[in-house]
């Protein structure tokens, strides 16, 4: 492709290694970018709250797309730009679907305030951490579908992420988007017609970008929409086997800095 004219990056499995660092050759290529007034964003099924300890690697405070398009974020100023949720009805069905479809599975609401700091993560008994260390707050059952939610996360700690999907998605697509970042048991559920594409699509815009103008990078089916939006979708040497099929390039590992393998063409 000609020069990009932004760059969006996935962060987990893309943009950072497996011990959570972007590397000096990632950042020298984004850095380069950035002084060259080219837009780079992050596109992430994070939550705003995770996006600190990326900034402060990158050392710049992009914008960003967060819980996989439900969230259009200003990283400069934490401050929530757009936000699209679930409303309580839909939860209350969701639940009722998934305890029919996937018994004894848990279920956890990533919720909404006006900045990164105040979003808050509900989950309920049976829900359990598919990453180490504490998150969000115990609440009941009932609770977790009390209040609308940017994203409605299903856990069943045993399963594959794949199957979970292939077992829901015909009972509920019509209503809602599903998609999964990680195969450890753990679905994603948006708004309907909320992805990837659609948060960094409000960015481009803002940019003056079209698709054409815009190389993306991602590892895992959430990221798929992105990719498929963009001009030039890359997927990175440690994807998910569902997205090398729908990309234009396959690039190096996150490990051995696939995104700034690839910038490195402009901003070597």
């Amino acid at each position: 492709m000609r020069q990009p004219l932004l760059i969006a990056s996935d962060i987990d499995g893309t943009l950072i290694d497996d011990h959570h660092r972007i590397s000096a050759r990632n950042r020298a290529a984004i850095g380069a970018a950035v002084e060259e007034q080219i837009p780079f964003v992050l596109v992430t099924g994070r939550p705003p709250r995770w996006l600190a300890p990326i900034t402060e690697q990158l050392g710049i405070a992009p914008p960003a797309v967060c819980a996989n398009g439900a969230v259009v974020y200003d990283t400069a100023t934490d401050r929530i730009v757009s936000a699209q949720t679930l409303d309580t009805d839909t939860l209350g069905w969701l639940a009722e679907t998934i305890a029919h479809a996937l018994p004894g599975a848990g279920l956890a609401a990533e919720r909404l305030g006006d900045s990164a700091e105040a979003m808050n993560f509900a989950k309920a008994p049976a829900y359990v951490h598919p990453w180490a260390g504490p998150e969000g707050f115990d609440v009941s059952d009932a609770e977790v579908l009390a209040e609308p939610a940017v994203k409605l996360l299903v856990r069943v700690p045993a399963a594959r992420s794949a199957d979970m999907r292939d077992v829901l998605a015909p009972l509920i697509a019509d209503r809602v988007d599903v998609t999964f970042s990680t195969d450890d048991g753990l679905l994603e559920i948006a708004r309907k017609g909320v992805d990837k594409a659609v948060g960094l699509a409000t960015i481009a815009a803002d940019a003056g970008v079209d698709p054409d103008g815009v190389i993306a990078f991602g590892d895992m089916p959430n990221d798929v929409p992105m990719l498929r939006w963009a001009g030039h979708g890359v997927a990175m040497g440690n994807a998910h086997p569902e997205v090398e099929p729908i990309a234009d390039e396959r690039t190096a590992s996150n490990n051995d800095s696939g995104v700034g393998l690839v910038l490195e063409r402009w901003w070597g």
